[in-house]
């Protein structure tokens, strides 16, 4: 064909490090801390009730369920989004389930941003919101969590990494159509405050803007933080549209069973790009998930809840990668929440080659040279960052804890072999 094949959306989006470092670490790495996903198996109770819905008398859970969630796991759902945000729900309406957490999100993008509408995104961030924003027309608008390292030399907290007040309110236009908030964070690990929730629910009630909460790792937050939902703020129900996973509530991730819950006025328009892209989701997995939640609803709060257990595993595994990571050299940035641990790597500058006539910045060409020659796999943080800013972020990379113990074990004895061959040379 002699005209152009591909759609004006599609332009400069088509690049995606995943693909890149994926590859890169199947090839070279022992160690792969670099994807967000666990090792370790799900909860015995989740594979069972799977099990049960694959091999039980309902045959009518290898059919087409109800397209906007099968009603069983939207029920539970609702009865359980009833109790953490303090406000009756009606399943059919306040929910919609999606393939995944990131179909989730194409539909809020899709469904709530027109061309030329702005969209706020605070750096750094999940990199899908970029594109995703492109494809639907909208221009992202990016402010950065600038970071304030504690003066009494102790390691660095993800608290520590904040918005400006004045630099947030200063994006606010009135072409803001959107901000998207994601808490707890990936990559940095932030869990927002109180007040920094409050901040970003004022600027949206002046300004009239819609919130996109990217809430995937509610459960995952440690030191007795305390996760906040934003919409449960005063003035955001109305306006907030909240993502959740199974992959990540429960750890599986290859099920790809999302949510979204919100007010009808907006989930009415999610539910008509969902019915005109995917549809449907595999009913069977959200048979199991609907099974789990009812089981979590039951033990809410108590020290056998999946949901108890799974933080304190986590927190103890990111404990131990901190300490592996500080005692080699690097600056881990203590994560409040989710599976991702950001390091500063500006003390290796001279054990990484120079490529002649090469423009990657410094962590793309660190984390490549660790993978190769060292076996140990992680992601670069620049690449959840804008164009604009990604040059002021290149003296860190990403790791994701979310292991088991004997792949930690086996990064640590890398990462010592490295420090002894540092110390003899």
């Amino acid at each position: 064909m002699s005209r152009p094949v591909q759609a004006r959306r599609l332009e400069g989006i088509d690049k995606n490090i995943w693909v890149e470092f994926v590859k890169l670490a199947a090839t070279y790495s022992k160690v792969n801390l670099g994807q967000g996903f666990p090792d370790f198996p799900p909860p015995d109770f989740l594979t069972e009730a799977f099990t049960r819905a694959l091999g039980g008398q309902n045959h009518m859970l290898h059919q087409y369920t109800r397209a906007f969630g099968h009603p069983p796991l939207v029920t539970v759902l609702a009865q359980f989004f009833k109790k953490l945000l303090g406000r009756d729900l009606d399943p059919m309406t306040n929910v919609m389930v999606t393939v995944g957490a990131y179909q989730a999100l194409f539909c809020c993008f899709q469904a709530l941003v027109d061309e030329g509408d702005e969209v706020i995104i605070i750096e750094p961030f999940f990199d899908c919101y970029e594109p995703m924003v492109r494809m639907a027309g909208g221009t992202p608008v990016f402010v950065p969590l600038r970071p304030n390292p504690p003066k009494d030399g102790k390691l660095m907290s993800s608290a520590d990494w904040q918005l400006d007040p004045a630099e947030l309110a200063s994006k606010f236009s009135e072409r803001t159509k959107a901000i998207v908030l994601n808490s707890p964070n990936n990559p940095l690990g932030k869990v927002f405050s109180r007040g920094e929730l409050g901040l970003i629910a004022e600027l949206c009630v002046k300004h009239d803007v819609l919130c996109i909460s990217d809430e995937v790792y509610e459960w995952l937050v440690y030191d007795g933080k305390q996760h906040i939902r934003i919409a449960s703020l005063q003035g955001m129900w109305d306006r907030t549209v909240t993502v959740g996973s199974a992959g990540k509530t429960f750890s599986v991730t290859g099920w790809k069973v999302g949510w979204v819950v919100g007010p009808d006025r907006l989930l009415q328009h999610l539910r008509t790009v969902h019915q005109n892209s995917v549809y449907h989701c595999a009913t069977i997995a959200q048979e199991a998930v609907a099974q789990g939640f009812q089981r979590e609803l039951r033990l809410y709060g108590k020290p056998e809840s999946y949901f108890v257990q799974l933080p304190k595993e986590l927190q103890q595994k990111r404990d131990w990668l901190v300490q592996s990571l500080d005692g080699v050299g690097m600056k881990p940035i203590i994560p409040e929440g989710t599976y991702f641990l950001v390091a500063d790597i500006s003390q290796f500058k001279s054990d990484v080659p120079d490529v002649p006539n090469s423009d990657e910045p410094y962590d793309y060409r660190f984390a490549k040279w660790m993978i190769k020659s060292k076996g140990l796999a992680a992601i670069p943080l620049s690449a959840f960052y804008s164009e604009a800013h990604k040059n002021n972020y290149t003296n860190f990379i990403r790791f994701c804890f979310a292991k088991e113990e004997a792949t930690l074990k086996a990064a640590n004895e890398i990462l010592q072999k490295w420090k002894q061959e540092k110390t003899s040379s």
